[in-house]
């Protein structure tokens, strides 16, 4: 490439989630931005009749024979969603199939290179099961399908990224599945997400704790002693810089004010209401551990506001923006995804 030329924009893929959803809203909005269109080409993958069905103005053209233009946005026409699955504003069998097809299709041009990553519109865990697909959710499907050996799901804003032990599972459960291993993974995944994809040269991590106050010396819990710090043993001895395990009260408040780079929460809902407390329209899902890069909404489906035109596309344009930085940045170090396993 001689100097004159510009660099190729990364060719993004972005699946639609279920089509009875709020995907196809913030999908056309996020687009319609003249900022996040010019970041890349784009290929939507869905189904034309969500526009319709839904009211929503589709400025999307048919996808050429050469993926690779700059300032392209396409929609692949999957028309695998009928009109009154979509119209019924629900979970469904059907948009649960639909789902489960656009993100297949996304990973196999990632795996192709056909595309430089993947962002997912929320889909429904409801839909899925309805539809066969024995996963809780996109993080599970998307491990599967790319034969990962270890994945985690990280959520980042602009004042709090957390990383999550456990995700779809019942609290109850938590407990009994959690073990160093598994600790020690998603610290590591962590660190290597902060300093491949945020370009940090020596990131700080905590590792929140189990138990209130931490089990405060084993008073309220063993877990800690018994799981956590041996994992933190084994990572520090690593070189990587992660504090804890700190009390949950506190250590999220510490990380929004600039304590620490990133978060390891133990559980779903002990990460994730902080993050969404903090940054609910400009959060970004993004899973770790792929050959791939994948980032997604921080939000669901929304049944209750589709076709409404109420949607907020804060959230699209954030894991838009990241997706290409990664996707640029990967690029440049020489590897489609740095933290692939």
């Amino acid at each position: 490439m001689s100097a004159e030329e510009p660099p190729v924009k990364p060719t993004i893929a972005v699946t639609m989630g279920d089509p009875a959803g709020i995907g196809p809203e913030v999908i056309v909005k996020a687009l319609a931005d003249d900022e996040i269109a010019g970041l890349a080409s784009y290929v939507v993958l869905g189904d034309q009749g969500a526009f319709d069905v839904q009211g929503v103005r589709n400025p999307l053209q048919g996808v050429p024979d050469t993926l690779r233009c700059d300032s392209h946005i396409a929609l692949e026409d999957f028309a695998n969603a009928p009109p009154e699955a979509i119209a019924a504003r629900r979970p469904t069998t059907e948009g649960g199939r639909a789902s489960v097809d656009y993100i297949e299709r996304a990973v196999r041009m990632c795996l192709a290179g056909e595309a430089d990553a993947m962002v997912t519109a929320p889909i429904s865990k409801a839909a899925l099961k309805m539809a066969g697909a024995p996963y809780p959710g996109h993080t599970e499907l998307l491990a599967d399908r790319t034969g990962a050996a270890r994945h985690a799901m990280m959520f980042a804003s602009p004042r709090l990224r957390v990383t999550l032990v456990t995700i779809h599972r019942s609290l109850r459960s938590v407990l009994d599945t959690l073990t160093p291993e598994a600790v020690r993974d998603a610290v590591d995944l962590t660190h290597r997400a902060l300093t491949d994809w945020f370009g940090l040269d020596r990131p700080r991590i905590a590792l929140a704790g189990v138990n209130p106050h931490a089990s405060e010396g084993g008073l309220f819990g063993d877990e800690e002693a018994r799981i956590l710090e041996p994992a933190l043993e084994t990572v520090r001895g690593e070189g990587v810089d992660c504090a804890g395990p700190l009390p949950a009260d506190t250590v999220f408040l510490r990380a929004a004010e600039g304590a620490f780079d990133a978060v390891v929460a133990v559980y779903h809902d002990q990460g994730l209401i902080p993050v969404k407390l903090l940054g609910f329209h400009d959060a970004v899902n993004l899973t770790l551990g792929l050959p791939i890069v994948r980032t997604s909404v921080d939000h669901g489906t929304a049944y209750d506001i589709a076709g409404q035109a109420k949607a907020d596309p804060g959230s699209m344009k954030a894991a838009i923006r990241l997706a290409v930085k990664i996707a640029e940045r990967a690029k440049g170090k020489g590897v489609r995804n740095p933290l692939g396993s």
